[in-house]
């Protein structure tokens, strides 16, 4: 069965969560079921009800999303609020945790986990990792060994301190080692871990040439 009309996301919106719930069966159970807990809002129909709830990010952000159908536009902006696709434009009601939980665990258990990014910084002039960045290694490990097929990109920058083509190379190697490390513990494929250098650009902490900074010399890693 195909939705009565279309969910739109604002163009620029980098993520937002909203579950929707297409089908007989999904819909004549919760019709029951939010009549027995007495959610706020008007009932959905039984056998034939579509809705979108939106949910808040990990961090408690809240994207927006528009349903658009003939009747007009609906938006949904705050989170576990829900709207069906057949009801009158403008209509909306809250879902509680409780029955998202119910009617979406397995679409939620189901989501890929967001990247996770790390910062890891090193010595004037080298490869070696600072002590407080050497705890951090593990850290970025467990945060692979979590995910059943982690891509990984790795990212060498330095400071202003040399030339452009001294930190370039330093910011690679920086990198690989990094990469390395990673790839020996967990035995990655190649291509599953991504290095770029990018030098004394992108820098940090933005500071004159010629300067040592110490949070510039670093790479990044995010695990996704």
């Amino acid at each position: 069965m195909q939705p009565a009309s279309m969910a739109t996301l604002p163009r620029g919106l980098a993520w937002v969560r909203a579950l929707l719930s297409v089908g007989a069966a999904v819909a004549w159970a919760l019709t029951v079921a939010m009549g027995v807990a007495g959610c706020a809002g008007p009932p959905l129909p039984p056998a034939s009800a579509s809705y979108v709830v939106l949910l808040a990010d990990d961090d408690g952000k809240v994207g927006k999303v528009t349903i658009s159908t003939a009747r007009g536009n609906t938006v949904l902006d705050r989170p576990r609020q829900a709207a069906r696709f057949a009801g009158p434009a403008g209509e909306v009601f809250e879902v509680s945790q409780e029955r998202i939980n119910r009617d979406f665990g397995a679409v939620l258990a189901a989501s890929p986990a967001r990247p996770v990014s790390f910062l890891l910084y090193f010595a004037v002039g080298g490869t070696r990792l600072n002590a407080e960045s050497e705890g951090e290694v593990a850290k970025i490990l467990a945060e692979i060994a979590a995910r059943p097929a982690p891509d990984i990109s790795v990212i060498g920058h330095t400071d202003t301190t040399g030339s452009n083509e001294d930190n370039e190379k330093l910011s690679l190697d920086r990198a690989q080692a990094v990469a390395e490390l990673i790839g020996r513990s967990h035995r990655l494929a190649a291509a599953k871990v991504v290095v770029e250098s990018h030098g004394k650009k992108n820098l940090l902490v933005a500071t004159p040439d010629n300067t040592p900074q110490a949070r510039n010399r670093r790479v990044e890693v995010t695990v996704r």
